[in-house]
């Protein structure tokens, strides 16, 4: 059965994003030809979950192609019913029902790339099933939080922990069944 990964950065404080969704500090920790296990880690994935709000600024950000490779399914949480483009789809949906299906189908593993909206979506119905995250040394004090209240308690299995030059620590987890 394939399995869900969420695989993101927060700062030290739980936060994936400044006010106003500002990304900027992630370059705290940019450093060429460190990716962090980013490439790694998608090439065991062929399906995308992600918000709507994350998608558009991905796009703004980086362009289709970050997303859309035509290698995998992208599938964007949204209110606004929108025509499909090349393998993304806007789904309107239950996101629990989505990744039930998705889980049954064959193919490789899914990735969640968040946002915090989705992540705790799928927390709430337990349907998370690996948490690769990454946690950048910086105090922001506000923002978008990582983990929001009203999900269940979930009791996870350590697999590894990495250190990185840039302070970067990469923390390594799995849903215990």
């Amino acid at each position: 059965m394939r399995k869900i990964s969420l695989f993101i950065a927060t700062s030290l404080d739980g936060y994936i994003a400044k006010p106003n969704d500002d990304l900027s500090f992630l370059k705290l920790v940019e450093k060429e030809g460190e990716d962090y296990g980013y490439a790694e880690f998608t090439n065991t994935i062929d399906t995308l979950i992600v918000g709507r709000k994350t998608y558009d600024y991905v796009l703004k950000e980086i362009g289709p192609s970050h997303y859309d490779n035509g290698q995998r399914d992208v599938y964007v949480i949204t209110t606004t019913e929108r025509p499909q483009v090349g393998r993304t789809i806007f789904y309107t949906g239950e996101i629990a029902q989505l990744v039930e299906r998705l889980k049954s189908e064959k193919g490789k593993n899914i990735y969640c790339d968040g946002g915090a909206e989705v992540i705790n979506e799928l927390l709430k119905y337990e349907l998370i099933d690996e948490l690769i995250i990454s946690v950048i040394p910086v105090l922001l004090g506000s923002g978008t939080q990582l983990f929001k209240e009203g999900r269940p308690e979930q009791v996870l299995e350590f697999i590894a922990v990495k250190a990185f030059e840039t302070g970067l620590v990469q923390l390594h987890y799995n849903r215990k069944k």
